[in-house]
């Protein structure tokens, strides 16, 4: 009542007029007569999904690269720290949501409240279908709509096997199902863990035919009279999809010699299997023009899935020339026509241009001045594989660090990140990126980048570690290996024999000087890494030491003052030193020896010696430097005399 009352005089005291898309108000005073008039332009109405303030919200913080992916739990025993917990965790997680679903579907009887108004569908247990079941046709309809492809085949059956008709219009839906997904249950959406992680092996069956011949999507095309361009369009794009391309193409032929309206999306499907069709490059590049010379018969005009199967036909060429030629003339021809490429065109085109055993292109250059800095959204499968695959261009084929930041400026434009692909892709491109600047950067810029990725974004692999060492050993920057090894063992890298040979390697063939201030402590450190190894080593079933390896570990422990583990290490070394191959430098045993000397324990300085000679090293210059470095007493002197023979005194 008191707001109509106040709505009442505000009316009275404003006057609003709509002129064309404004509004005029008018105001007056008792104490003034004069008039102000202000001009309000209503803007058109904008539609807003109701996620779009979120994203408003997000777009205001950004990407935090030092925090965990958000589907990890915040906590710092369960967020991952190397590729395989990565990996656990989420699979984990996912598990989780495995046996809530089964335990929803297993005990329906503890899910029969309905708290929710509206009912939502999705927590309720599914609907069982048995022999008994009553099926109507609304049924399989909601079952087709719903994806549910075992359900939707078995009340189908059991509706033929009833007598119940079913129209032509629900067989067409079903025949669009079961072809679409090759009539196997798809994997949930909220399974998008075990989706990712099953790409790598898709990834492997994709050359091979897995359309099921003669199964319930043909039965359906067959009693589907009288037959339509629609039932034609998703047998062929079901067969296409899975590699069945000989009766793909046939059944393409038949709808148009039968003079069904075929579309573009049909005609595509083909397109992308022509490899499967022909064996040369020729051949392959003769039928997709016949092709096109169908579509443009049929007044099909083409769009950017047609120049993508195109272009994706022409990667398999493998006479460089005629796919370089080709590539260029149907960019030209859809340029024309108005199509304009997207990502996935592009990551065609690098294939096409940048391979490996070919001339040096730098179309990669014009592709990125091409892009700019756009914000892009997915139009094709392949989107998700052009920034992974730009990144292997900049490293392998150009080995440019400039053209490499370009990529991760683009990338890392807008909402582009949603377009790097699962966790697989998107650890393929930190892969290259991290390889090609441990190669370009200096150590700072380098170690910055490094700083900001690991190990939240990108844990580096065991290469990409040995890269990053290597760069370390050239630039002399051992004040960083404390932290590198200890990122090792927090990778799970310890059981890659490579990595700890490098590292034991740096450490050895650049003393800390204890003269500089950063470098101090460094002995001590290096003391400390060589234990762990040593440590690691002898608890691995996967590992074991060498001479050279035992020689580098008791070094380090010399040089950190740690002389009674050295001890310990050198008497492993000599008592299994029948299964131990190779054996430790000989500069090794004069800095144990020496240290010998300087701790007064001759005894050891004469183990060491025994082992030179068992082992056939030159044991003369140790020899004089026990004698002249301890004050021997009868039995050390015998104990030379038994290992270097009488003539050793007389000379």
């Amino acid at each position: 009542m008191h707001l109509s009352r106040n709505l009442y005089k505000i009316s009275n005291k404003f006057k609003i007029n709509p002129v064309h898309n404004t509004r005029v108000i008018s105001a007056s005073t008792e104490a003034s007569a004069t008039k102000f008039e202000q001009i309000i332009e209503i803007p058109k109405r904008i539609h807003r999904s109701p996620t779009d303030i979120l994203y408003a919200l997000a777009a205001t913080v950004g990407r935090d690269p030092t925090a965990a992916h958000y589907k990890y739990h915040d906590d710092p025993y369960l967020i991952p720290t190397s590729n395989i917990t990565k990996r656990t965790y989420a699979m984990a997680q996912e598990a989780g949501r495995k046996a809530a679903k089964w335990i929803k579907e297993e005990h329906r009887d503890l899910f029969k409240h309905q708290e929710a108004e509206p009912h939502i569908k999705a927590f309720a247990p599914k609907l069982i279908f048995t022999e008994n079941s009553e099926p109507e046709l609304q049924t399989l309809e909601e079952l087709i709509q719903l994806f549910e492809v075992k359900d939707a085949v078995f009340v189908y059956n059991l509706m033929k096997k009833k007598g119940i008709e079913i129209s032509s219009e629900t067989k067409q839906n079903l025949l669009e199902l079961v072809s679409f997904y090759n009539n196997e249950e798809p994997l949930s959406e909220d399974f998008y863990e075990e989706r990712s992680f099953r790409q790598s092996n898709e990834t492997r069956e994709r050359n091979h035919k897995t359309w099921k011949d003669g199964d319930l999507a043909e039965q359906l095309f067959h009693e589907i009279e009288p037959k339509t361009e629609k039932a034609y369009a998703a047998l062929i794009r079901g067969m296409a999809k899975y590699f069945q391309a000989e009766r793909a193409y046939a059944l393409l032929q038949e709808a148009v010699e039968k003079h069904f309206p075929m579309d573009t999306t049909t005609f595509n499907s083909v397109l992308s299997v022509v490899n499967f069709l022909k064996d040369t490059a020729d051949l392959r590049w003769e039928l997709c023009k016949d092709l096109l010379h169908q579509m443009n018969q049929l007044q099909l005009k083409p769009d950017l899935g047609t120049l993508n199967a195109l272009l994706e036909c022409i990667s398999s060429f493998g006479n460089f020339k005629l796919a370089r030629q080709s590539a260029l003339q149907v960019l030209s021809e859809f340029k024309r026509l108005g199509v304009t490429p997207n990502l996935g065109s592009y990551y065609y085109l690098l294939i096409i241009f940048c391979r490996e055993r070919g001339p040096v292109s730098h179309v990669i250059v014009d592709i990125l001045n091409e892009l700019g800095q756009q914000e892009f959204k997915i139009q094709h499968p392949k989107d998700t594989y052009f920034f992974a695959t730009a990144m292997d261009v900049c490293r392998n084929h150009l080995h440019d660090r400039s053209l490499a930041q370009k990529v991760d400026k683009l990338l890392h434009t807008g909402k582009n990140y949603d377009l790097i692909g699962n966790t697989y892709q998107e650890t393929i491109y930190y892969r290259h990126y991290f390889a090609l600047l441990s190669q370009t950067s200096t150590i700072d810029e380098f170690m910055q980048t490094y700083d900001l990725l690991v190990p939240n974004v990108y844990i580096p692999e065991p290469g990409i570690m040995e890269e990053i060492l290597k760069m370390v050993e050239m630039n002399a920057a051992i004040d960083l290996l404390p932290r590198l090894w200890s990122d090792v063992v927090i990778f799970d890298h310890v059981n890659r024999e490579n990595l700890l040979l490098r590292i034991l390697k740096i450490m050895i063939n650049n003393k800390p000087d204890i003269k500089e201030r950063n470098q101090k402590q460094l002995p001590q450190q290096f003391a400390k890494i060589a234990l762990d190894i040593y440590n690691k080593v002898e608890e691995s079933k996967r590992l074991s030491f060498t001479g050279e390896m035992l020689g580098d570990i008791i070094c380090l422990l010399i040089r950190g003052e740690n002389f009674e583990k050295a001890t310990e290490v050198f008497n492993h070394t000599d008592k299994n030193q029948h299964r131990i191959p190779g054996t430790p430098p000989e500069h090794c045993l004069k800095e144990y020896i020496e240290t010998c000397i300087t701790k007064k324990v001759p005894s050891e300085a004469l183990v060491c010696l025994q082992y030179a000679i068992e082992n056939q090293m030159d044991a003369t210059s140790l020899a004089k430097r026990i004698y002249k470095g301890f004050t021997l007493n009868e039995v050390h002197l015998s104990k030379i005399k038994s290992l270097l023979g009488e003539d050793y005194f007389k000379e």
